[in-house]
């Protein structure tokens, strides 16, 4: 078994990557409501503060602050994936060990944390989640992409609409047209 290490800090706050194990489909989107309810959900039995969030047809991006004395954002993603897995009837294949273990195969086993360290660090990773389907060719403006908290942003006045620009308007060789 492998040895993973995580670093749990109570209250901390932390940058996640969450993938579906089938990086073909476009699950998350299409079934966004369902996703947004397992996050609802889980919220309210356990606790914690979205600073950033962007859903992509295939994977997420998050930054979490727990609340204090609480480090467990582990049992937090478990609860978010398997709400969601019920929500959904079933009609992916299973391998058999997902079968013999009763699981579904709709996420990736593992997620990918990082800890936040300090303020520089964290501006690059919620900038990293808003320009996200920009980067992956969903959109050519942060602002076109309907599923993510940088519109929550927006609207409290804390990023301008036109953050991270048009890259429709980018040349050859990365300048400005």
């Amino acid at each position: 078994m492998s040895d993973y290490r995580r670093a749990f800090v109570p209250g901390g706050c932390w940058f996640f990557t969450v993938n579906l194990l089938d990086r073909r489909k476009a699950l998350l989107t299409d079934q966004i409501e369902s996703l947004r309810d397992a996050v609802a959900a889980t919220r309210q039995s356990h606790p914690f503060a979205i600073d950033a969030f962007v859903v992509l047809p295939d994977h997420l991006h998050a930054i979490w602050k727990l609340p204090s004395g609480d480090a467990d954002f582990s049992v937090r993603w478990r609860l978010i994936n398997s709400r969601f897995a019920k929500a959904l009837p079933v009609t992916e294949r299973l391998s058999a060990v997902r079968f013999s273990r009763n699981e579904r195969g709709i996420w990736q086993r593992r997620f990918w944390e990082h800890l936040i360290r300090d303020e520089a660090d964290y501006a690059r990773h919620v900038e990293y989640c808003y320009y996200n389907p920009v980067k992956h060719g969903h959109v050519s403006r942060v602002c076109d992409w309907p599923y993510s908290s940088f519109h929550r942003d927006v609207r409290a006045e804390l990023l301008p609409e036109d953050w991270g620009g048009d890259t429709q308007f980018i040349g050859e060789f990365g300048e400005r047209t």
